[in-house]
């Protein structure tokens, strides 16, 4: 066997073991509690696609679904935002105090959410934004800060200084350097952090549980809680409300792949 062969036949391998999760999820999604309890590995041999529909309108999807663009639409450019000026301050500026601010950035992203929910709830509640769309908002974009905010800094330091310094003796402001120039060349680490950002927020689970305490202002990711009862839990119609879920994440990976790959690559390479 050849070693072209041979890696062939790796990547093949871990493939079908990326795949399996995928295959049986949505397998399950297509069967009763019946069938998947008698054979849980195998495909369904009368697909039920009532399942899908009845995932929708059981586990109120339609409604969680609308929250979770909502909160997409707002935690996204928000924590993009953000972390795009503050990377780029970090990273093309010497600031004073900057290895503490990094070291802050850093501690953000090492600490985990269990750690400071309790204390970020009573900070939530002294807000007054309990049980509000802005009490899920807020804290989401804090929490996404300290991971934007390293990656654009590792992708703006390493971009050449003379293209900035050469704006600048052109009479190019900075503002008009950073979103003309720095930005762009810095578009994969920007697309790679937008994709990321999307899948945390899409997949959200205690926040919104912790700081929404209304039903109304849930995601698509509590839907599934209907259907896992006290003495009983519905398998098909949790496979079919993780299959609903799923979707939205698969295919904006898949519009932003190239981009996505190329922006992860380069941030190993740096």
């Amino acid at each position: 066997m050849t070693t072209r062969t041979s890696r062939y036949v790796i990547l093949a391998m871990f493939l079908v073991l990326f795949l399996l999760p995928f295959v049986w999820i949505w397998s399950s999604a297509l069967k009763s509690n019946s069938e998947i309890n008698a054979d849980p590995f195998g495909l369904p041999t009368s697909p039920q696609w009532g399942n899908l529909a009845d995932a929708w309108t059981t586990g109120r999807f339609g409604k969680y679904l609308g929250n979770t663009v909502l909160y997409c639409a707002f935690v996204v450019p928000g924590v993009t935002v953000l972390s795009c000026l503050a990377g780029y301050a970090l990273g093309t500026r010497r600031l004073p105090g900057e290895r503490y601010l990094l070291g802050l950035f850093l501690l953000g992203i090492m600490i985990p959410f269990q750690s400071i929910m309790v204390p970020q709830y009573y900070l939530v509640r002294d807000l007054d934004l309990l049980g509000s769309y802005w009490g899920v908002i807020v804290p989401s974009i804090a929490l996404g800060l300290a991971f934007g905010t390293f990656l654009m800094r590792s992708f703006f330091r390493e971009l050449p200084e003379e293209i900035g310094n050469a704006a600048r003796l052109d009479g190019a402001g900075e503002w008009r350097v950073f979103s003309r120039i720095m930005l762009p060349l810095a578009r994969p680490g920007l697309i790679t952090m937008v994709v990321l950002q999307f899948m945390f927020t899409w997949n959200m689970f205690l926040i919104p549980l912790l700081y929404g305490q209304d039903e109304n202002l849930r995601p698509v990711s509590t839907g599934i809680m209907f259907f896992i009862g006290e003495y009983s839990v519905d398998r098909s119609m949790i496979a079919a409300g993780v299959t609903l879920a799923s979707v939205p994440i698969i295919v904006v990976y898949l519009v932003l792949q190239r981009h996505f790959i190329q922006g992860m690559t380069s941030g190993a390479l740096k």
